[in-house]
């Protein structure tokens, strides 16, 4: 599994339950299309967490980097339905911040 880290903070925190809804209409149409395997959104507690690493926490999982490719790969184009339902995540965040794991030790890992 690999999974895509994103912290941010809202540039609005008044709509944060808006937000959430955002975020779970677009990468729910990503899971129906097979682009992504699962995502989760969190929020830091109590104030408690890293400096610089935003309040908000979003994994996105993936098979695959294949299946990560073909979720960016649709998003790129900024067009059509992914787009509506992208806009109104990516301009609502500030201080984005991402990386990306991967379980650990690989399915594939020769010698466990």
């Amino acid at each position: 599994m690999n999974i895509y880290h994103m912290w941010f903070n809202l540039i609005d925190s008044h709509k944060d339950v808006e937000f959430s809804r955002h975020v779970a209409a677009y990468l729910g149409h990503l899971k129906d299309q097979g682009r992504i395997e699962s995502w989760r959104l969190t929020r830091r507690k109590f104030g408690f967490g890293p400096d610089g690493m935003g309040e908000f926490h979003c994994e996105v999982h993936c098979k695959d980097l294949a299946q990560l490719d073909s979720a960016f790969a649709i998003v790129a184009t900024r067009d059509g339905q992914v787009e509506q339902l992208h806009r109104p995540v990516y301009s609502a965040v500030k201080d984005f911040k991402s990386a990306l794991y991967r379980d650990f030790p690989d399915p594939e890992r020769v010698g466990k």
